[in-house]
């Protein structure tokens, strides 16, 4: 599924007035509902605020990625906003955020929502998509980044698929001659309370730092579509 099938142009505020976090909340709740998205506004905002409650959805970057996975979702959305002088979003950097993607999942969420929305988490860690997001000028500009970004990360996806194919053949081939290797090798699982956007998030920023050390890293996500790339 394309992330731009979830994210629409009914569903962008682009340029946000809100100078506060529950003002952002608001105003992209609002924009979800205005495109028929939610079948109870109230009981969705609430649900936003409960995940904030467990840990801030600001996870630095710029970025904040509220979400909430609940009944009151008639279909799977995505709403975007952004604010070119920040908000103070509580984020973990303690940096003002600039750019929001509201994820709106109804519960029991077919499988190809979810991973759409994992690889619009993904997305968000690349700097350019970053910068080119912030200085987009129409709703039009943004699903054409987005889908460039998304073509990309298939394109990254297919090519990891194929590698972790070769590297599981050629440890059968080899039997235990992997495990002698003194070379350091990281192993990581990544899990947030609702398991749709954080978790790879963080499975991202963990393999983009790992390649910059030239460290070799494997990460488990335990996400709402389950177990992924499963550790033995």
């Amino acid at each position: 599924m394309r992330i731009t099938e979830l994210l629409t142009k009914s569903t962008i505020a682009m340029d946000l007035s809100a100078t506060d976090k529950n003002g952002v909340i608001d105003e992209l709740v609002n924009q979800l509902d205005k495109a028929g998205k939610l079948s109870d506004i109230t009981q969705f905002k609430e649900a936003i605020h409960n995940r904030e409650s467990q840990s801030t959805t600001g996870i630095g970057e710029g970025i904040a990625i509220p979400h909430a996975k609940v009944a009151a979702v008639k279909s799977p959305a995505i709403a975007f906003g952004k604010s070119k002088a920040g908000v103070d979003y509580q984020s973990l950097d303690g940096q003002p955020a600039h750019l929001f993607f509201m994820i709106a999942a109804p519960e029991g969420g077919a499988q190809t929502h979810l991973d759409a929305l994992a690889k619009l988490s993904g997305i968000l860690m690349d700097d350019k998509v970053r910068e080119n997001l912030l200085h987009a000028n129409s709703p039009e500009e943004v699903l054409q980044i987005i889908d460039n970004a998304d073509d990309e990360a298939t394109k990254e996806e297919e090519k990891e698929a194929q590698e972790q194919e070769a590297a599981t053949a050629g440890a059968a081939t080899a039997g235990t001659a992997t495990q002698n290797s003194n070379e350091p090798y990281v192993l990581a699982v990544t899990a947030c309370p609702t398991g749709i956007a954080h978790t790879y998030m963080a499975r991202d920023a963990l393999k983009k730092q790992a390649d910059k050390m030239g460290v070799k890293i494997k990460v488990e996500t335990n996400g709402s579509g389950g177990i992924k790339n499963h550790l033995t």
